[in-house]
């Protein structure tokens, strides 16, 4: 079966019999039979275990990077760096559907940063709201990939289609909000702790776990369709992207019940 995903589809097709292709001459099959034999060397393909060895690597740089920001109270200056830094390397490995290990790991490093200085801004706020949000991803990660693995929902053409059309729309309701906070204060409401706020929040973080299903299907198709070892990488950066989304906007939601409290 063809993969769904146009980078498999794209990169990792086998040999295919060209129809028509006329019949090799009999010099020609003489000359493959002198020509000396040689077998190039076999690539290793991707296996689950690569992937799971790539994902603690770079999520685990990403938390040991957070721990040394929080330790060391970085401040607003290592945020903004960290969210730049973290943004354009993030959008090259994406864009370029890169391997390149040094850019995923600089981009966990770079968000790591970020993430250990909100976070201990959050912490300083509300008491114990970190931990509440750590453990919130990690039961939102397992119920997504119980519900993948018995496949309750399933990851077809249009199931991904929404998920995507619903995360670009999540992020321009963002950027407007942005825009927005220039003119009014709270923007459009979907930030400001209200009752927009609180439906916008819930809805990031179930469109959050729904891209946890599109990592884990691109993950399977990948290793069905034989790609590299190489791309395990690429998958560790997709759910390390998507899991600190969902990190953040639990992050967010607990603090309008904090507050509210």
């Amino acid at each position: 079966m063809e993969s769904k995903n146009p980078v498999f589809s794209r990169q990792f097709k086998g040999p295919q019999q060209a129809w028509g292709t006329p019949a090799p001459t009999p010099d020609q099959l003489q000359g493959m039979y002198d020509r000396p034999s040689y077998a190039p060397p076999a690539q290793r393909t991707m296996t689950i275990d690569d992937v799971v060895v790539r994902g603690f690597i770079t999520l685990g740089t990403l938390v040991v990077s957070a721990a040394v920001a929080w330790t060391l109270d970085l401040g607003r200056g290592a945020l903004i760096v960290g969210v730049i830094v973290g943004l354009v390397l993030g959008m090259i490995v994406s864009f370029k559907q890169s391997t390149n290990p040094a850019l995923i790991l600089g981009y966990s490093v770079a968000y790591g940063v970020a993430i250990g200085v909100v976070s201990h801004m959050y912490n300083d706020l509300y008491s114990g709201i970190v931990f509440q949000a750590v453990v919130g991803t990690g039961l939102a990660f397992a119920a997504m990939l119980t519900v993948y693995a018995l496949r309750i929902v399933r990851v077809t053409p249009k199931f991904t289609k929404f998920v995507v059309a619903a995360g670009l729309g999540l992020m321009g309701l963002m950027l407007v909000n942005w825009v927005a906070t220039f003119f009014i204060a709270d923007g459009i409401g979907i930030r400001s702790g209200g009752a927009l706020a609180y439906v916008f929040s819930v809805a990031a973080i179930l469109i959050g776990c729904f891209f946890l299903l599109l990592d884990f299907d691109a993950i399977e198709q990948g290793v069905r369709a034989g790609a590299p070892e190489k791309y395990s990488w690429l998958m560790a950066f997709g759910l390390t992207v998507t899991l600190v989304w969902i990190y953040l906007e639990i992050l967010r939601l607990l603090s309008y019940f904090a507050r509210s409290d």
